[in-house]
């Protein structure tokens, strides 16, 4: 909907809001102390690199995991290394009952959540002929049910605080229909999360930021297939897959008071893959 010039002209009330009151240091703006981070899908791959950065960053870090359950021992690895509190937490979050509970747990232990980091995700490389309606059922309420149920949990979290940051990891596939990867139901999913977040951002401006990260093809367990790596390289400008090292940075920036300006955006990181 577009507003005429005489609506434009119209001062809203309690505009222009202030500049937040954050360092000017560049290099402080990225300090993360005493913030409380959630990531899910923490025990391996880009979640467990996020959580890596939130530490390092100087974050306390609340993991979740569910199937792998290696996320304990590197939660007590990283809290023995930066001396930050670490703790890590089985959640389905397919289960609403589950991210109550888990959200709950979280501010038992660490009294609040600054930053929540929607990350966790599946997929079933099938073309949707061959795949069953219970593999449907299961990447949906994963991918779809279990975003959409964190960010309402949290968000209202966030909205008795005054403030919060959701973060969601979707997929470049979000953007691109010629996914090379038999994946239409991923694909399908992670068009959702983009857009949801999306409207979340203009939905919960007067108190959160919800911001989304497009990854391409990156090394990690829930990697592509052979064929699918084949075409990173073919297709991605950079001519490889990422490494997980090579998007810490941007999730530290989103969660940071360095994008204290960022809201709404989506953020491509692929090595160049979607490029016309």
């Amino acid at each position: 909907m577009s507003m005429g010039f005489d609506e434009c002209g119209v001062v809203r009330e309690g505009f222009p809001r202030p500049v937040p009151d954050t360092p000017a240091n560049v290099l402080e703006q990225f300090r993360m102390t005493g913030k409380v981070v959630v990531v899910t899908g923490a025990a391996d791959g880009i979640g467990y690199a996020v959580s890596e950065a939130m530490v390092e960053s100087n974050a306390n870090v609340a993991m979740w995991y569910n199937s792998n359950d290696a996320a304990i021992s590197k939660a007590r690895k990283l809290a023995d290394i930066h001396g930050l509190k670490t703790c890590a937490y089985k959640v389905d979050i397919s289960d609403p009952q589950e991210v109550q509970d888990g959200i709950q747990k979280v501010l038992a232990d660490f009294g609040r959540i600054d930053v929540f980091i929607a990350n966790a995700g599946m997929a079933i490389s099938k073309p949707i002929l061959e795949q069953t309606l219970e593999e449907y059922r299961k990447q949906m309420s994963v991918n779809v049910d279990g975003v959409v149920l964190c960010a309402k949990y949290v968000g209202e979290i966030f909205k008795r605080q005054g403030t919060g940051n959701l973060i969601i990891t979707s997929s470049m596939s979000a953007h691109i229909v010629n996914v090379p990867t038999d994946q239409p139901v991923y694909n399908a999913t992670k068009a959702f999360v983009t857009h949801f977040g999306k409207s979340l951002a203009r939905e919960w401006r007067d108190f959160a930021r919800v911001n989304i990260v497009s990854p391409g093809f990156f090394d990690t367990k829930m990697g592509a297939s052979p064929d699918g790596v084949n075409e990173a390289y073919r297709m991605a400008v950079l001519g490889r897959q990422g490494h997980v090292k090579e998007i810490k940075g941007l999730y530290l920036y989103l969660a940071s008071d360095a994008s204290t300006y960022t809201t709404g955006s989506d953020v491509i990181v692929d090595g160049g893959y979607v490029l016309p």
